[in-house]
């Protein structure tokens, strides 16, 4: 699965552009820049309850086209004490989306010194230093920190365990006999994967709960992801949002591939199509608690609660204010899509458009440095 999406040669994220309509699949921010905004509103909250730092480092993981970055800095660029605390670092792997991040921030590279042999990038919408990192580890220690990883966590690579007559088994992919196709196995024999990373998860959860299942998901970079983000808010302060579909308990068999908007054959022609999988929100709780005494974590709470308690009704409404008839149907079908559960009961356009709600779908959870208190809207 990691080689499929990250592969440095031929990845799927790597050498395209796979986000909005024209691309594979639509994320939030890409439905209405509502959804940047109220993550805006979070990230203003959460400096409030920090104390006010004059530098803060907020980091995004996996910013796609930076589209959510760009809604929040335009969101609070009024507020000129949070703004020029910020150090935006975008921790993104792909070359190509880099380049659409860069131009979706308004950056420029300015000379940091005389001869001009040192520069740094500035975007143009908060005035704010942007740097890029392949990775969380690359980003400075130190500094408090905002983390934001929005539709981050379901791509990072699973373990799928299926139940059978010898026992819990690893699935595997293997090639076909004919050596023209990949196929899926069970192990032979329990693998260090089983032993390690299924024995933990089960741990975390009940027997009954166990029981019921004959397929479990186990994401051991969702762990160590959150080890990392747990261990850097205790020391710096601060906190992290994360949003994504999933669920607050044992993930049974979600894994999936979307090309063109479609789902597809997970093992069909690999890296022509997303793969993700639900994530996993009590396994994340548990490995932020195992790592120090000194944050907690909130939620998950559905994504319409949250952009609700943020005031995403009022933004609307101001916003249908000044409106043409076209934005006024736009901003309505990406509030639905953003709150709403199901089909749009106002749609009367084509029916394979009908807007559908991801409002109970995706979950929002925060992890924070405890000295801070519980982070809004969590209480």
């Amino acid at each position: 699965m990691e080689e499929v999406l990250t592969n440095p040669h031929s990845g799927f994220y790597i050498n395209q552009d796979v986000f909005g309509a024209g691309g594979d699949f639509i994320t939030s921010p890409e439905v209405s820049q509502m959804f940047g905004e109220m993550i805006g509103v979070w990230t203003m909250c959460l400096w409030e309850q920090m104390g006010q730092p004059e530098e803060v480092n907020l980091i995004e993981l996996g910013p796609g086209r930076g589209t959510l970055m760009a809604d929040l800095l335009r969101g609070s660029s009024k507020f000129v004490n949070f703004k020029k605390t910020l150090h935006i670092h975008m921790v993104e792997c792909s070359p190509t989306l880099q380049k659409l991040q860069y131009s979706a921030l308004k950056c420029v590279d300015e000379a940091v010194n005389e001869d001009g042999s040192t520069k740094r990038t500035i975007s143009m919408l908060s005035g704010s230093p942007v740097s890029w990192h392949s990775t969380l580890e690359q980003v400075p220690l130190g500094t408090p920190t905002i983390i934001i990883a929005h539709e981050f966590y379901d791509a990072l690579p699973i373990h799928q365990f299926q139940k059978s007559s010898r026992g819990w088994c690893e699935k595997m992919v293997d090639v076909s006999e004919d050596s023209l196709n990949f196929r899926f196995v069970l192990s032979p024999m329990p693998t260090p994967a089983t032993l390690l990373y299924l024995r933990k998860r089960c741990q975390w959860a009940s027997a009954e709960e166990v029981a019921k299942l004959d397929h479990i998901e186990v994401c051991p970079k969702a762990m160590e992801l959150t080890h990392q983000i747990a261990k850097r808010i205790s020391s710096d302060g601060g906190g992290a949002l994360i949003i994504d579909y999933g669920k607050n308990g044992i993930i049974s068999d979600s894994l999936q591939a979307i090309q063109k908007h479609k789902f597809v054959n997970i093992l069909d022609n690999p890296g022509s199509a997303d793969l993700s999988a639900y994530v996993d929100f009590a396994s994340i709780r548990h490995s932020a608690k195992e790592v120090s005494e000194h944050i907690s974590v909130h939620g998950p709470i559905t994504q319409s609660q949250f952009l609700g308690y943020l005031g995403i009704n009022f933004r609307v409404e101001a916003l249908l204010q000044n409106s043409t008839e076209e934005q006024a149907e736009s901003l309505k079908t990406g509030y639905w899509q953003l709150v709403g559960d199901g089909e749009a009961p106002f749609w009367e356009g084509p029916n394979e458009q009908t807007p559908i709600g991801m409002g109970n779908r995706y979950l929002a959870m925060a992890i924070v440095n405890k000295k801070q208190g519980v982070p809004v809207p969590f209480e």
